[in-house]
């Protein structure tokens, strides 16, 4: 069996960023559906996509998980 080695699991500020950007806009969306204000679950929709263009912004930056700027905790 060969060793594929780390594959890096989305350590990375890219990651990270991204990710709670749009758990935050997932979370919004939620709460405003439930308050009934459907411009305010609209805006969290685009928020989510904001949330997925700045990680892909930050990776293309050098601060993915093999970007130039990220450095991985020893294990």
């Amino acid at each position: 069996m060969s060793n594929i080695g780390d594959p890096g699991h989305g350590h990375s500020p890219a990651a990270w960023t991204a990710v709670v950007i749009m758990l935050l806009a997932f979370a919004l969306g939620t709460l405003f559906f439930w308050l009934d204000m459907p411009a305010l679950v609209w805006a969290s929709a685009g928020l989510l996509v904001v949330g997925g263009i700045v990680g892909w912004a930050m990776s293309k930056a050098g601060y993915g998980a093999y970007g130039d700027k990220y450095t991985p905790k020893a294990h």
